[in-house]
């Protein structure tokens, strides 16, 4: 397997997540604390992720206090790529050094997968640019709502067991 994860929508910090239910009124995250959610999440990527891996985090890393963040975004093994979420600061990332790269999308051709933080319309998978390949799009943002299409999967926390997926995983067979 390539040494290439993919999550997002980790939320480290949230405390309000917490109370989030989904459509059925379950909680979106069952944990007991914004602590213990960090902590399960942070020993759950290291159980997967190596040090000289990639991660793709594909938006809307955390909520709360930048250097708290900072110092639990350290512990993360493997080498952080930001695909911008809406509730990010592309700022504080370039300034700290926290992520060796920031885009707004990023396209595997290779794989068939087109990475953004909101699922994108269908068309884009397959027209223009994109034409002569099909290809899935692999989001985040929705949390434990169903993708849009087939070609679409969703990789937010809830959905992936609050660990990084392998990119062979969601790759075109």
């Amino acid at each position: 397997m390539r040494n290439i994860w993919v999550i997002s929508d980790t939320h480290f910090q949230h405390s309000n997540i917490l109370t989030f239910k989904d459509s059925d009124g379950k909680p979106v995250r069952a944990f007991d604390s914004v602590e213990h959610m960090d902590e399960t999440m942070v020993d759950n990527w290291n159980s997967v992720v190596q040090p000289g891996d990639k991660v793709y985090h594909l938006g809307d890393v955390f909520f709360g206090n930048k250097d708290t963040f900072k110092t639990l975004w350290k512990r993360l093994n493997g080498q952080k790529r930001l695909i911008l979420g809406n509730h990010d600061d592309a700022k504080f990332f370039a300034k700290h050094e926290l992520v060796a790269k920031i885009d707004v999308w990023r396209m595997f051709p290779e794989f068939g997968l087109l990475l953004t933080h909101v699922p994108v319309h269908e068309s884009t998978l397959g027209e223009g640019r994109f034409k002569d390949t099909k290809m899935v799009n692999v989001h985040g943002h929705i949390h434990t709502n169903p993708s849009p299409t087939p070609n679409h999967r969703c990789v937010c926390v809830e959905q992936i067991n609050f660990t990084p997926i392998n990119i062979e995983e969601l790759r075109i067979k």
